[in-house]
């Protein structure tokens, strides 16, 4: 019996050391080298409070997490209706839908950069039409406006499959009940599916919010007039050589991305309401 115990407890060591390894060698060690190299400067220790006591930090912090919190908002509402109705219905052409609606996937930040501009910019479609019918160029790529587009595009395929999983495991008979019972399909829907999918939209949510955080590619793309911390990191260290400040920024920007992960989980729980 006790070599049995020992055994199990070997075996479960053995199970969770790639695990603990991955996550000491990728987040933990890069983690704490950030924060050392952040009190690396001439301003030790207020490198960090700088980041919330001089204006152009604290206003690209607060801009970004607004910019990310608006983004996971509105790829909620969207891609969580969508992917409640496609889970729910079958018709003609819908796997073609559901192919184009994740397509986004596939592209990188550049790439969703340039696509914005072909949209919003100078020269995109939104201009010209604007032009046409109001006399008037209408150009928003290089704003925030345009992030957000951005921000929102990639982030919809993502939220669209983990609801769509979600809501395909869902027990119909719960629905059915309430409907029996003479509830209204918006009770339904308030009081049966959506706390069923809360696990699923808080943890969609989640990873909605650390990637509209930490993108760069679409904000280098169109940062001609934003001011988003990614931007701010890479303008430090290149640009200013502010290597201190750069590592500070990117510690706080990793610190506030794990707290909404974490967060989220402990919100989510583990399951959802599973199909009979």
């Amino acid at each position: 019996m006790i070599q049995s115990g020992i055994g199990s407890r070997v075996l479960a060591l053995a199970l969770v050391a790639p695990a603990v390894a991955v996550f000491g060698a990728f987040f933990l060690l890069p983690l704490a080298r950030l924060f050392v190299v952040g009190l690396s400067g001439p301003e030790g220790w207020r490198t960090y409070a700088a980041v919330l006591v001089e204006p152009r930090y604290l206003e690209s912090l607060v801009s970004t997490m607004l910019l990310a919190a608006a983004v996971t908002a509105v790829t909620l509402a969207i891609a969580g209706t969508s992917g409640l109705f496609l889970a729910r219905n079958r018709f003609p052409g819908r796997a073609l839908l559901v192919a184009l609606l994740t397509f986004p996937l596939v592209f990188p930040g550049v790439v969703i950069g340039f696509m914005v501009i072909m949209l919003a910019g100078r020269q995109g479609l939104i201009g010209t039409l604007s032009e046409q019918v109001a006399g008037q160029r209408i150009v928003f790529a290089y704003s925030m406006a345009g992030l957000f587009l951005g921000y929102v595009y990639f982030s919809i395929p993502r939220v669209l499959l983990t609801v769509m999983a979600a809501a395909e495991k869902l027990d119909p008979q719960q629905a059915e009940a309430a409907r029996a019972l003479g509830a209204r399909p918006w009770q339904v829907l308030v009081h049966v599916v959506l706390p069923a999918l809360k696990p699923a939209l808080l943890s969609a949510g989640a990873i909605c919010f650390a990637t509209a955080m930490g993108a760069f590619g679409t904000a280098f793309t169109l940062a001609t007039r934003i001011d988003v911390l990614p931007m701010v990191i890479y303008t430090e260290f290149t640009l200013q050589a502010n290597i201190a400040m750069a590592a500070a920024l990117s510690f706080v920007l990793g610190i506030v991305t794990w707290l909404a992960l974490s967060l989220a989980r402990s919100l989510a729980g583990t399951s959802v309401a599973a199909a009979a």
